[in-house]
């Protein structure tokens, strides 16, 4: 941000704050763009195991590759949790640009491993700890600067991470095809960093006291959603949080399962080519960046708590469709509507936290909300391997998402309302 003389209107990035701001938003979008090739794991899924199995001749099962991409969710959870303080004591220019060195970084040390331990280690734990560092700080950026449109802002920030896939998958699955599977975790482990690194500089945080024109905080009584400004300590100790969480955990639950086993269940349990099945992994993304865009919209417009019971609604109709009708056109708009509503979740979340609990200790409040992403991350992708593993085949998957986004339904029903001191609009 660039500083001003007495009397001038202070810019940012040559343009007037408001305007500069969406620049940080499209900044962000790439970058999440680029963090969000995690989304494409399941074009590596039997690359990898054949890798594995031919080429090194060790015996791998679904649960062994689905392990490093559930560690780098995982970590990256965690890694929000405990790196929020350091965005707003460092910034987010070098927070982000640590994360994005750290998770280009993964990816190359991937290239080298000689197992899924080693994978889960270099690929899961390193990336993972740059994508959390790198996305938590974009995502404050976002939350920070559009108090007037948070749900637009975020939704558009994360919009990179679920469109990646669309671009990524297909870029896999050609490199693989071409240069093998570990020579493309070098491919993108480059590329990750030469596109990152510049377009981190300018983040930056909004002039304290700081917002835009026209636009004042809702007042009690006049019907606006007014948010309590809590810390993190106090966050924890309301209901709404417990509720937010828990939905938060199943929503990704449902997404992280399906984003996971998207390619296989077209191979497998549908009988479809890979060809067409990594095109459709790219189709899917569309819904999963379109659902953090549509679904914060939503957010803003409606409120949190109903626009989580719709995930839910959407969630229970597509798993109950993939459970009796496991046919092609099911499978794509079902699948297409599961990656929608986890995309919906990455955006319904950090408006929820800024909205219910206020902004004075953001990258903290929403770093522990993030958990029940990390949480989601292990129990999704692992769950699925379990029952492919003990059943052969990924059909028994579809009954336990229908049965936790019941669950998920009446959660939200009951436990996502404001804090007192945030009446409903």
């Amino acid at each position: 941000m660039q500083n001003s003389q007495a009397g001038e209107v202070p810019l940012l990035l040559g343009m007037p704050l408001e305007k500069g701001r969406w620049v940080l938003v499209v900044v962000g979008l790439i970058i999440n763009l680029c963090l969000g090739t995690v989304y494409s794991w399941s074009v590596f899924v039997e690359p990898l195991t054949d890798y594995f199995s031919t080429q090194l001749g060790q015996a791998v099962t679904a649960n062994d590759v689905l392990l490093p991409y559930s560690v780098i969710l995982a970590v990256f959870a965690v890694t929000m949790a405990l790196t929020g303080r350091y965005v707003e004591t460092h910034g987010p220019r070098k927070i982000t640009l640590l994360g994005c060195i750290l998770t280009g970084l993964g990816w190359l040390s991937a290239s080298t491993v000689s197992s899924i331990p080693m994978l889960s280690v270099m690929y899961g734990v390193i990336g993972g700890i740059g994508i959390g560092i790198a996305y938590g700080a974009t995502v404050a950026v976002a939350a920070r600067w559009f108090p007037d449109r948070r749900g637009l802002a975020v939704g558009l920030t994360v919009f990179g991470v679920g469109f990646s896939a669309f671009i990524t998958a297909n870029l896999a699955g050609y490199f693989i095809t071409a240069f093998g599977v570990m020579s493309t975790f070098r491919i993108f482990g480059i590329g990750i960093i030469i596109v990152t690194f510049p377009l981190a500089l300018p983040l930056a945080f909004p002039p304290a006291g700081w917002k835009p024109a026209g636009w004042t905080p809702p007042v009690p009584g006049e019907g606006g959603h007014v948010t309590c400004e809590c810390n993190r300590g106090e966050m924890v100790k309301t209901p709404v949080f417990t509720g937010l969480w828990i939905c938060y955990f199943i929503g990704c639950i449902a997404g992280l399962m399906a984003v996971s086993i998207s390619k296989p269940v077209g191979t497998e349990l549908l009988q479809i080519g890979t060809g067409l099945a990594t095109a459709l992994v790219g189709f899917f993304a569309i819904f999963n960046g379109g659902g953090r865009l549509a679904l914060g919209v939503l957010t803003d417009r409606l409120n949190p708590g109903n626009t989580a019971m719709l995930t839910f609604v959407l969630i229970a109709l597509a798993s109950l469709a993939m459970w009796q009708i496991p046919i092609l056109e099911v499978y794509i708009i079902a699948f297409a509507v599961l990656w929608l509503c986890l995309g919906g979740w990455l955006a319904i979340a950090p408006t929820a936290t800024a909205t219910y609990f206020g902004t004075c200790d953001y990258p903290r409040c929403y770093g522990v909300v993030f958990l029940a992403f990390g949480a989601g991350a292990i129990a999704g992708p692992q769950l699925a391997g379990v029952i492919k593993t003990t059943t052969g085949n990924y059909s028994g998957v579809f009954p336990w998402v229908f049965v936790l986004s019941i669950v998920g339904f009446f959660i939200a029903f009951i436990l996502m309302k404001p804090p007192k001191g945030a009446p409903e609009p």
